[in-house]
C-alpha cells in the first residue's frame, strides 16, 4: 500500500505483536562499560545483583550476547490488552504547519496507565511473581511508571511500595489516586520512612526531591524487607529491552505502508522511551545499512546529554546503587521543579549514552518547557490528543524538523514517540495557558556542584 494512501491510523494485527524482545547490546559496536559494585568498583556479578533485583531480570541486565529474548506467554497475553499500539499519521498537524514532511507518531498512551511504561512493568511484575516474591518497591517521577507498575502488580496480586518524587506528587495528586486504586502504597520522596530520606530532609527540609533520591529510598526498603525486590522503570538495560516492542512494531508498520522514516525523535529522561522506539531502526545503522537520523530531546532544566559528563556515576542520590558509565549531571543534582517529571533524572541509560558517545545517536537537544507546552498545545488542537509534557519534547523537535522541510522543500518522513497522555498534567497546562509558567535553566555553576560529586572512576 502506497504511503500516499495511508489511512489516518495504521494498526497492526494481534499476530504482529513481537514474539521476543530485541537486545540491542548484542549488535552494538562498543558495548557500554560494565556496571560497577559501589564498594569494590569491580564489575557486578549476577550474585551481587540478586539481593536487589529479581533473578531473571538481573540476567537480562547482564546479557550482552542474545539478540532476541523470548517474551513469556504470560507477558505477551497481557500485551494483547493494549498492543499492538497504533502508528498514526499526523495529517492535521502537517496541514497546520503547511509542510511537505510526513509526520508519524507511535502512540503508547492507549492503556489505563497512559504511557509506554506498562511494557516493562508487566514484564517485571511477571518475573517477580514467578520468583515467588511478596512484592516490589520502586520510585516514580511524573507517576507514569508508578501507575503502570501498580496495574501490573494488581494483575499479579503483588504488594507495591512506590516512592514518588515530592514535587511530582504535589503537582499530580490524581496519579497517586490511580496507583492506590490498583492497590499500591505511595509515599512522597524524600520521606521520613527511610534512613536515606531522613538524611536528605535534614540537609534540605524544603527539597522537591528527585528520581535519584526516590530510587535510594525504594532500594533501602527492598533490601531491608524479606520477600521484596526493587524494580526500575527506565535507565537499566532490562527496561530498554522490554521497551523494544515499540520499535519492532514501528518497523513492521512502516513496511506495511511502504514507507520509512528519515528522522526518528524521542524524548529522553532515563532513556526507556527513546531506546524502545529507536532500537530496531538503530539495528540497521549498527549493521551499516541506511538508517534514520536519530534525535534525543531532553528538558533544558535537566540536560544530561547536552551538558552532562560521560563518566561513571551512581544511579541514585543516596549513592548506594552500582555505578554506571553514562552521561550524567551528578547523582546529587536536583533539577528545578518543572512539569516534565518523567525526564528529571540526572543520568542517561548506559546503552544510549554509549550510542551517543559513539555517534550512532546523531543529535541531542535541550528545550525549554514553555516551548514544549507551546508545541503540545498546537498538537492537541490539531490532532485531538493531549500529550504528556515528556512526549511534547519530541513533538517540539518534530515540529521544528517539519518546518525545516517547509523551508527547504524536502519531503522527509518524520517519526516521533508519543509516549503518554497529558490528562494528569492539567495543572501544568493551566499554568501555561494563564501565562504563569516559567523556564528554569541551570547555570554552569549549578551544574558544577553536581559534577563535583561524580566519583573519580576511570
Amino acid at each position: 500500500m502506497s504511503s500516499k494512501n495511508t489511512p489516518y491510523k495504521t494498526y497492526l494485527t494481534e499476530d504482529e505483536i513481537p514474539q521476543a524482545w530485541y537486545n540491542i547490546r548484542a549488535d552494538m559496536k562498543t558495548d557500554h562499560r560494565p556496571i560497577l559494585h559501589p564498594g569494590t568498583l569491580q564489575p557486578m556479578t549476577l550474585e551481587e545483583l540478586e539481593p536487589v533485583f529479581c533473578t531473571e531480570l538481573a540476567k537480562q541486565e547482564l546479557n550482552s550476547k542474545d539478540r532476541f529474548i523470548e517474551i513469556p506467554k504470560g507477558v505477551r497475553d497481557f500485551y494483547k490488552m493494549y498492543r499492538p499500539s497504533p502508528l498514526v499519521r499526523a495529517r492535521f498537524l502537517e496541514k497546520a504547519l503547511d509542510t511537505p514532511a510526513k509526520i508519524y507518531y507511535k502512540y503508547e498512551g492507549g492503556n489505563t496507565s497512559g504511557s509506554h511504561k506498562l511494557n516493562s512493568a508487566i514484564a517485571q511484575a511477571y518475573y517477580a511473581k514467578e520468583q515467588g516474591l511478596k512484592g516490589v518497591t520502586t520510585e516514580t517521577g511524573a507517576g507514569q511508571w508508578g501507575t503502570a507498575l501498580s496495574m501490573a502488580c494488581g494483575f499479579f496480586d503483588l504488594d507495591l511500595k512506590v516512592f514518588m518524587v515530592k514535587i511530582s506528587a504535589q503537582q499530580k495528586p490524581y496519579r497517586k489516586a490511580v496507583m492506590e486504586t490498583f492497590g499500591a502504597s505511595v509515599t512522597a520522596s524524600p520521606s521520613n520512612e527511610t534512613n536515606i530520606g531522613r538524611k536528605m530532609l535534614e540537609a534540605d527540609p524544603n527539597t522537591g526531591g528527585s528520581l535519584g533520591s526516590a530510587i535510594s529510598e525504594a532500594i533501602e526498603v527492598a533490601v531491608t524487607n524479606d520477600g521484596y525486590k526493587y524494580v526500575l522503570g527506565s535507565v537499566l538495560n532490562m527496561v530498554l529491552l522490554h521497551q523494544s516492542v515499540i520499535g519492532q512494531e514501528a518497523v513492521t508498520a512502516f513496511k506495511k505502508i511502504d514507507d520509512y522514516p528519515d528522522i526518528v525523535i524521542g524524548c529522553a529522561g532515563g532513556g526507556s522511551n527513546l531506546g524502545g522506539l529507536m532500537s530496531s531502526f538503530m539495528a540497521e545503522k549498527l549493521a551499516g545499512k541506511s538508517a534514520p537520523y536519530f534525535i534525543a530531546v531532553e528538558p533544558a532544566s535537566c540536560p544530561s546529554m547536552t551538558r552532562g559528563k560521560f563518566a561513571y556515576d551512581f544511579c541514585d542520590t543516596g549513592m548506594t546503587t552500582p555505578l554506571a558509565k553514562m552521561y550524567t549531571l551528578g547523582a546529587t543534582y536536583i533539577p528545578s521543579p518543572n512539569h516534565s517529571g518523567g525526564l528529571r533524572y540526572h543520568g542517561m541509560a548506559p546503552i544510549l549514552s554509549q550510542l551517543y558517545h559513539d555517534g550512532f545517536i546523531d543529535e541531542a537537544r535541550a528545550v525549554e518547557q514553555t516551548e514544549v507546552f507551546k508545541a503540545a498545545t498546537l498538537f492537541a488542537r490539531h490532532e485531538g490528543t493531549l500529550p504528556a509534557p515528556e512526549s511534547a519534547h519530541a513533538i517540539k523537535a518534530a515540529i521544528d524538523e517539519a518546518l525545516k522541510c517547509k523551508e527547504t522543500g524536502q519531503a522527509k518522513t518524520i517519526l516521533f514517540g508519543l509516549s503518554g497522555t497529558g490528562y494528569f498534567d492539567l495543572g501544568a497546562y493551566m499554568q501555561y495557558n494563564d501565562g504563569t509558567m516559567s523556564d528554569k535553566t541551570p547555570t554552569d555553576e549549578d551544574l558544577e556542584r553536581g559534577f563535583a560529586a561524580i566519583p573519580k572512576v576511570e
